[in-house]
């Protein structure tokens, strides 16, 4: 299938492509560190440890006992999560031959968990919330082994990729250490905090949560302005790959829950899980082992852009469009 779509692919992509700037920028982005310094980390992973705790603080043990009890259609989200999207990026990436920091960042958001916005957009597009939030959970503490892993097996196969990891001397043990440290242990606390004490998860719940996302995403548009320069020269190189590697993602969970049978409620809270990234991580994670490589970190910062953008666009369109059956929603009393 690979070898069929790469003439096509190719054919489209070649008007963009041909372009003297963007072959340039493509082979300078490599050399490109963005400015950050090691105070604004530090923000960035207190940020990524909040944005954990909101979420965790809507999850129930009655969510997390409900992947298990009916165990379906998390499996397919998150086979569809951690095993075929990270095989499917690599082949991307092969398919348009991007700088090799361009493709090293596009692995490792795919490899990342479910992001922190999947649980709204979920509930917007009349998706299974239940399903979401539960997935959303049970990923985030299988990331821990599963991120480090598959970006070590997938980020190795290409020799331009290995190259940079070679650079790197990247540890996966470390990594694992760090996305536990990011999201295990705060969704851990979150998750005890609505168990032992409900009320005041429920009232910490929303301004948590609205305060880490604001909180995040100025942390974000910072960065975007300290480094425009880079970002202005550059943006246009990542964009169409991430425009494809999103919209693979979402079809992909959408596609394998169609496969199986799922109904449609749990196949677009799938869909959903798998294609909304959590970008975030993938930008700490640049940041504390790559130094701010400008093609990882232009292609996680404008993911976490772009995947807002195409997931309340398709939460629009299945808003319209109620399922078949629309059971009431436990979670948010839809």
């Amino acid at each position: 299938m690979t070898s069929s779509l790469a003439p096509l692919l190719t054919a489209l992509l070649a008007p963009l492509l041909a372009s003297d700037v963007t072959l340039l920028a493509a082979e300078a982005i490599d050399e490109i560190r963005l400015n950050f310094d090691p105070t604004s980390l530090f923000i960035l992973n207190v940020a990524i440890g909040l944005i954990m705790f909101g979420i965790a603080l809507d999850v129930r043990v009655a969510d997390l006992r409900s992947v298990f009890a009916q165990p379906k259609a998390p499996l397919v989200g998150l086979t569809s999560q951690f095993l075929l999207l990270p095989g499917l990026t690599f082949a991307l990436t092969r398919i348009l031959d991007p700088a090799p920091s361009i493709a090293l960042g596009m692995i490792l958001v795919g490899c990342c968990p479910g992001g922190n916005v999947s649980n709204i957009v979920c509930h917007l597009a009349k998706g299974n919330t239940g399903l979401s939030i539960g997935m959303t959970g049970v990923a985030t503490l299988v990331a821990a082994v599963a991120t480090p892993a598959n970006f070590a097996f997938w980020g190795s196969l290409d020799p331009g990729t290995r190259e940079v990891l070679r650079a790197v001397a990247l540890d996966p043990v470390d990594l694992a250490i760090t996305i536990l440290l990011l999201l295990v242990v705060p969704v851990t606390a979150g998750v005890l905090l609505r168990l032992r004490r409900p009320e005041l998860a429920a009232k910490l719940y929303r301004p948590m949560r609205a305060i880490s996302i604001v909180f995040f995403i100025g942390f974000v548009a910072i960065a975007f302005l300290s480094n425009i320069e880079h970002f202005a020269a550059l943006l246009g190189v990542v964009a169409l790959a991430v425009f494809l590697h999103n919209a693979l993602a979402l079809l992909l969970g959408y596609g394998a829950s169609a496969a199986l049978g799922l109904e449609e409620r749990d196949r677009r809270a799938v869909s959903i899980e798998v294609g909304i990234q959590n970008s975030a991580l993938a930008l700490v994670l640049i940041f504390g082992f790559f130094g701010g490589l400008g093609g990882m970190a232009l292609v996680a910062a404008w993911w976490g852009i772009w995947h807002l953008i195409a997931g309340l666009t398709v939460a629009s369109v299945w808003s319209r469009r109620p399922p078949p059956v629309v059971a009431a929603d436990p979670v948010l009393g839809t």
